[in-house]
């Protein structure tokens, strides 16, 4: 049982499948807004429901700024070590230093071979691995005199040029589970990377020891190599078995495999934003509190060894309850507004946004209660669902186009009264989305906003503007009602139409992001009512 002692990180284990491509990028993006450290996507280039993992990598690392990125993991076969030693180097310097390479011997062999790729046994696909680990770290060795030099039975390089270093010490995570890829991850990786799913009990522990002993014999140290873990589950309201159950019996059960397995990073497998927002916003941070008690416990204590073996045999040791009660009792405030991506898609500008005021900066030293934090969450989720509605109109414009594309080239009347239809459905959906931002509106200049008023006045100018910002949204709808008008009754209202979707987006979008900005913590700090 260990505790390698690693800061903890949390990430998204996303598929990439490319049915509806804005889906994943967005999801991927969610990922970094509610503060996931990590996004990583399965790679299977055989598979034609996926979108290539590195060029969606390639994609999401520019329409983000902070999460790191990985995939989990790479599919060696299909992927020529040199060659992507130089596109992880490069995806690397170009995001920032935010590429890391999770690396797979291989699997699905027929799937491999139909695509080209050579059939490899097991104990040839470690040894391939071996080589490609070699050839990638002597590729990003740029400063290193002479080329790159591996003349092995899979992978042969004879003198190619070195370079480039990526832009920070990218971490090779394997996934490993048979002891020979063990063995390879604690002699030259820098992370373990399964899936608990793959798992049998006992396995995490015997994983540890091969990996321990194997990075003793090539000189490196046990903690030089980063436990990493996929986990999948339901977050439910009652406790249905592991990673069954709610937000509190998962940071548990995640926390006890960091502090006896040694896990310091874990992935959440699931494509549902909700269950990404829960991950984030309850698990991860309940986690960091049971665990960070925990150590420092054992830092403080002599008897870590007597304390483990109580908690073996079922008896909990109060250490541990204190933890939980850390992890309930008031905190620094976590919730994390929605940034705004700066993405316009329209020419034109309803205000200023240089000229929005801001509010009095949060006091470093409060703390908050869960109640409190919850109650300022509420704000985002209500936005994140403007902010779905959003989305689906742009998917009902689009599926409308394309009705349009397929009336034209028919010319048929069953054609073109399916065309009016759809806009007419757009219409009426449309109508009912605006009402909705119109009453979430009028909630907040009625009931909230004279709350946060009243209870700090240094809030005045954002409430003012924030008022002001309500009424120009109005009529940015109105102009989206009129292009649904001219839509159903010209020929082709389609590029207004897009126009004015486009605008209630960049003003909407923009909007939210605002508001969550200047009034999550004073929602926290002051209440609703």
């Amino acid at each position: 049982m260990s505790d390698y002692g690693h800061p903890l990180t949390f990430g998204a284990f996303l598929t990439p499948n490319n049915a509806n491509p804005d889906r994943v990028v967005a999801l991927a993006a969610l990922a970094e807004q509610v503060g996931l450290d990590l996004v990583t996507f399965q790679d299977h280039p055989y598979q034609p429901a996926f979108l290539d993992t590195w060029t969606l990598m390639s994609f999401v690392a520019a329409r983000t700024s902070t999460v790191r990125l990985a995939a989990n993991v790479t599919n060696l076969p299909l992927r020529p070590p040199a060659v992507l030693a130089r596109s992880v180097a490069s995806l690397d310097l170009l995001s920032g230093g935010r590429i890391e390479l999770g690396l797979g011997a291989g699997a699905f062999w027929d799937a491999i071979e139909a695509m080209g790729g050579r059939r490899l046994t097991p104990g040839q696909g470690v040894q391939a691995l071996e080589e490609a680990i070699e050839i990638i770290r002597q590729v990003w060795a740029a400063d290193e005199r002479g080329g790159v030099r591996v003349a092995g039975e899979f992978h042969r390089v004879v003198g190619a040029k070195r370079g480039p270093a990526p832009a920070h010490d990218v971490g090779i995570w394997l996934g490993a589970y048979k002891p020979r890829m063990l063995a390879l991850t604690g002699r030259r990786a820098d992370g373990w990377l399964p899936s608990l799913a793959y798992l049998k009990p006992g396995d995490l522990a015997r994983g540890n020891a091969i990996i321990d002993d194997a990075a003793r014999e090539a000189g490196r140290a046990p903690d030089d190599i980063r436990r990493l873990l996929n986990v999948n589950g339901q977050f439910t309201d009652t406790a249905r078995g592991p990673l069954n159950g709610p937000a509190e019996q998962w940071a548990e059960e995640l926390a006890d495999l960091a502090l006896t397995e040694g896990v310091s990073t874990f992935i959440l497998g699931s494509d549902r934003p909700d269950d990404l927002r829960r991950f984030a916003d309850e698990v991860a941070p309940a986690v960091r509190d049971l665990v960070a008690a925990e150590r420092k416990a054992d830092a403080a204590s002599e008897t870590t060894t007597a304390t483990r073996a109580a908690e073996r045999s079922g008896d909990t040791p109060p250490r541990r309850a204190g933890a939980r009660a850390t992890a309930a009792g008031r905190s620094a405030f976590s919730v994390v507004p929605t940034p705004d991506d700066g993405v316009r898609r329209s020419e034109v500008q309803v205000w200023d946004e240089s000229a929005r005021p801001t509010g009095p900066a949060p006091d470093p030293e409060r703390t908050y209660t869960g109640h409190d934090l919850a109650t300022a969450k509420h704000l985002v989720e209500v936005h994140d669902g403007l902010r779905g509605e959003l989305a689906q109109i742009y998917d009902l414009i689009e599926q409308v186009a394309a009705g349009t594309i397929d009336a034209g080239r028919a010319r048929s009347h069953i054609n073109t009264m399916t065309m009016r239809q759809n806009k007419w459905t757009l219409g009426t959906y449309c109508e009912s989305y605006c009402r909705i931002v119109t009453t979430h509106h009028t909630i907040e200049d009625r009931g909230l906003f004279p709350h946060l008023r009243a209870g700090d006045d240094r809030l005045a100018p954002v409430i003012d503007r924030l008022e002001q910002e309500h009424h120009l949204i109005h009529d940015v709808l109105e102009r989206l009602d009129r292009a649904l008008v001219a839509f159903v009754s010209v020929p082709d209202g389609m590029a207004e139409l897009r126009a004015a979707v486009d605008l209630l987006s960049d003003t909407l979008l923009s909007h939210l992001a605002y508001e969550e900005r200047e009034l999550v913590e004073p929602i926290a700090r002051l209440g609703v009512s």
